[in-house]
C-alpha cells in the first residue's frame, strides 16, 4: 500500500510539473523518463500534445480549459444519438442477449424518441426527475436516452434498493415518476413500492398521490400491467403520434449541454448515499475521452463490439458504456442483467466482442472460469479494469490471457465509478 500510495504520488507529482520552466520542469522531464523506462507498456493520460495558451473562464461558467489541443463537445445526448444514427444507420446499436433484442442506430434512434416524446405526454416535464429502478435491460438503455432527450433527468436507482433506501432516494431528489420491472429474481418491485406507498393499488395510473412520497405522481411498469402503474409499451406508443413527436422537437431546441440530465448516487457506506448530478455536457466528454483513450476512432467496425456485464446504473455502465458506444458508433452488447462471468465469456465468443469492461472481481471471476480455455476471445482488443484497486498481477492477467492490450485502468469508486480521470492506459 505504502508502494502504491508513493507511486500515484510521483505521477501526480510528474502532471503538476511537467511543461514548467527551470529546475521543476527538468525534474519533470527526469521523473518522466524513469516513469517510461520502468513501465514501457503503460502511456500516461499527461502525454498528449499540450497547448500552453489555455484561456480564462468565460461566459460566467466555472470551467478552465487546461493544456490540451482537444476541444470539448457542446453537444446534447440527443444530439450525439441523432449524429451517429445519421453517420451508421444500418450498424447494430444494443443488443441485449437476455431479451433477445437487436436495433441497429436507426431503430435506436426511432424507439428512443418515440419513449422521449410519450414520457411528455403523460405530463412528465423538462427538469422533472425520473427514477429507473432495476437490473439492465433493454427500458434501461431505452429509459437512459429517451429522459436525455426530453430533458428529463434520470435518476439511477440501485436495484438491489429496500423500502427505506428506495423512500430516502426519491424524496431526497423529488423523483416525478419511477421505471421498474415488476421482479427481478428474490427482488420484488412493486412490492417493495406497496411498502412506503400503499396508496399505489388504487391510484389512478399517473395520478398517484402518496403521502410519503409527495412528488411521485406517475408509476410505469415495464413488462407486467399492476395497479395503479402504465406500461412502458403504452407509454412509447402513446409518444408515437404526431403531435407528440413534434412537442419533442418543440423542447429539445430549448435544451443545452450543461443541463442537468442524470443523478447518481454513492453507495452510501459513510452514511446515506449522496447525490451527484451530472450534465450533458459531463457525460458526453467522459465519454468522448473514454473512447479516444480506447483508440476507437482508430478501429474498423468489426472491431467495436463491447460486452458489457457492468450495472448501468453507474457511471462506469451507463457513462463508459451505453454512452460511448453511442458516441463512437459502437455495439453496446449486454450479457446478462446482472453480472454473470460464463455470461460474459459466452458474449465474447458468440458475438465476436472486442471490448470488456469490469471490476477487479469481476475480471478474476471471469479468468476463473472452469471451461475458461473452451472459449473463443481471438476478437478481444482492449476495455476499462475500474472501481477499485487492481493488482499488476491481474492486469497482467487481463492483458496476456484476454488480449486486450488497450486497457484503461482506473481507481475510480463511488457515482463516478469508471470515469476517465486520471490513471494509465496500456499500448
Amino acid at each position: 500500500m505504502r508502494a502504491t500510495a508513493a507511486y500515484v504520488g510521483m505521477l501526480r507529482l510528474g502532471r503538476m510539473c511537467a511543461g514548467s520552466p527551470g529546475v521543476l520542469g527538468a525534474r519533470a522531464a527526469l521523473s518522466r523518463s524513469w516513469q517510461e523506462a520502468r513501465l514501457p507498456a503503460v502511456r500516461f493520460l499527461s502525454s498528449r500534445e499540450v497547448d500552453h495558451m489555455a484561456p480564462l473562464p468565460a461566459g460566467g461558467l466555472s470551467y478552465v480549459q487546461g493544456c490540451t489541443k482537444n476541444h470539448l463537445i457542446s453537444k446534447t445526448v440527443g444530439r450525439c444519438l441523432e449524429a451517429t444514427a445519421q453517420r451508421v444507420p444500418e450498424r447494430e446499436a444494443l443488443v441485449v442477449l437476455h431479451e433477445n433484442v437487436r436495433l441497429t442506430f436507426a431503430q435506436l434512434k426511432e424507439e428512443v424518441d418515440k419513449a422521449a416524446s410519450g414520457l411528455l405526454s403523460i405530463g412528465l416535464c423538462k427538469g422533472d426527475r425520473l427514477g429507473m429502478w432495476g437490473p439492465n435491460s433493454y427500458a434501461w438503455v431505452l429509459i437512459q436516452l429517451a429522459t436525455a432527450q426530453a430533458g428529463i433527468i434520470l435518476v439511477s436507482v440501485n436495484p438491489a434498493y429496500q423500502p427505506t433506501e428506495l423512500e430516502y432516494v426519491l424524496k431526497k431528489v423529488g423523483c416525478k415518476a419511477l421505471v421498474f420491472p415488476k421482479q427481478f429474481k428474490t427482488q420484488q418491485y412493486y412490492n417493495i413500492l406497496k411498502q412506503i406507498c400503499p396508496e399505489v393499488e388504487n391510484a389512478q395510473p399517473g395520478a398517484l398521490k402518496s403521502q410519503r412520497l409527495p412528488d411521485l405522481t406517475t408509476v410505469i411498469s415495464v413488462d407486467a400491467p399492476l395497479p395503479g402503474t402504465l406500461l412502458l409499451d403504452e407509454v412509447v406508443a402513446a409518444g408515437s403520434t404526431k403531435q407528440h413527436l413534434e412537442q419533442l422537437q418543440h423542447i429539445q431546441q430549448f435544451l443545452s449541454c450543461h443541463d442537468p440530465i442524470n443523478i447518481q448516487f454513492t453507495s452510501g457506506t459513510t452514511g446515506s448515499p449522496k447525490g451527484a448530478t451530472l450534465s450533458h455536457y459531463n457525460i458526453v466528454n467522459n465519454s468522448s475521452i473514454l473512447g479516444e483513450r480506447l483508440k476507437l476512432h482508430k478501429k474498423t467496425p468489426e472491431q467495436l463490439r463491447m460486452i458489457l456485464p457492468c450495472p448501468l446504473y453507474h457511471c462506469l455502465g451507463s457513462v463508459g458504456g451505453t454512452m460511448m458506444c453511442l458516441m463512437y458508433g459502437a455495439t453496446l452488447i449486454l450479457a446478462s442483467p446482472v453480472f454473470n462471468g460464463k455470461k460474459a465469456l459466452e458474449a465474447i465468443s458468440r458475438e465476436r466482442g472486442s471490448f470488456l469492461y469490469g471490476t477487479p472481481t469481476m475480471f478474476v471471476d471471469i479468468l476463473n472460469q472452469p471451461d475458461f480455455s473452451s472459449y473463443d476471445i481471438s476478437t478481444m482488443r482492449g476495455g476499462v479494469i475500474a472501481g477499485s484497486p487492481a493488482p499488476p498481477e491481474l492486469i497482467r492477467a487481463i492483458i496476456n490471457k484476454i488480449n486486450m492490450k488497450d486497457l484503461v485502468v482506473s481507481g475510480d469508486r463511488g457515482p463516478g465509478c469508471g470515469q476517465a480521470r486520471p490513471g494509465m492506459t496500456t499500448d
